[in-house]
């Protein structure tokens, strides 16, 4: 494990599962429910832009605003139309609302393939960083697209959340929605924040991700199972847990690939998950309720 490589690479993917696992992380803190349609937001808005890209001519700065636009409008939807009313007719049940957005999940699947396609878009990198090498590492313009991202991202969602007063109320709904309601505060406006911004974050995810893979319509579900599980093993205790999470994974993915092939290198996501998930479900930083 002393190639630098490779902990560049486990670096990379670290950081877009670390941004899809923000994206969940946030409708967690702010409505105490796992958004599991955030992967193929992020899969909508890199479609969308590598599109406007290569058959409308747009620059890619225009085309990423766009993209990240039906990222966000897609995510608000999914809380207007499918999660209230269903929490709504169920009396606030969760179960029901989960079934609900992962059937959400495969129809934005499945429309994103009708409207663009069913074979990978290419899309272009948000910043002409060009390739260059240090000690013998070589270093892509999108690597460092996605790490300065992830870092901006992250920092500028945990100033939102620690020093603003709409990110406060964010938090007080997500522990006790009950006693927010009492004190008068505006609950539904504050679920639309928390979908909204993480509708964000997930486009800017898959936008900067697919400019080194490209984006096609079946990328929705696995960017979701990643983020999920990254969030699982970072857990809610804290804003910057997803990145710890996210780059946890990023590490065993790379590695696991590079020393036992690629089965090997789910078998270990696979008993990660399964560890975490039976002896520690909050994950490494289990998160305070206030009540």
């Amino acid at each position: 494990m002393s190639d630098p490589q490779l902990w560049l690479a486990a670096i990379e993917i670290g950081c877009f599962f670390a941004l899809v696992a923000l994206s969940m992380y946030l409708v967690v803190v702010g409505a105490s429910f796992f958004n599991f349609a955030a992967g193929p937001y992020a899969m909508a808005a890199a479609m969308v832009t590598g599109y406007a890209t290569t058959a409308w001519g747009l620059p890619v700065v225009f085309s990423a605003l766009l993209g990240v636009a039906v990222g966000i409008t897609v995510s608000l939807l999914t809380e207007v139309i499918v999660v209230r009313n269903v929490q709504r007719r169920s009396g606030g049940a969760e179960l029901p609302a989960l079934v609900a957005v992962t059937a959400t999940l495969f129809a934005i699947q499945q429309l994103a393939g009708t409207i663009f396609g069913r074979t990978p878009l290419p899309v272009q990198n948000l910043f002409p960083f060009a390739n260059f090498s240090i000690g013998g590492v070589a270093v892509q313009g999108t690597t460092v697209t996605i790490v300065l991202v992830t870092v901006v991202a992250a920092a500028a969602t945990i100033m939102w959340l620690r020093s603003t007063t709409t990110g406060q109320l964010l938090r007080a709904v997500g522990d006790n929605n009950e006693a927010a309601q009492i004190i008068g505060v505006g609950v539904n406006r504050v679920r639309l924040w928390a979908f909204g911004i993480s509708g964000a974050i997930a486009a800017i995810a898959g936008i900067v991700f697919a400019a080194k893979s490209g984006a096609q319509f079946t990328n929705g579900l696995s960017w979701t199972l990643t983020g999920f599980l990254a969030l699982v093993i970072g857990g809610t205790g804290k804003p910057w847990a997803p990145l710890v999470g996210g780059l946890a994974l990023g590490i065993v993915q790379v590695f696991g690939s590079y020393y036992f092939g690629a089965t090997g290198s789910s078998i270990a996501i696979f008993l990660i998950a399964l560890t975490f998930f039976a002896f520690r479900p909050e994950g490494l930083f289990q998160r305070k309720v206030r009540v």
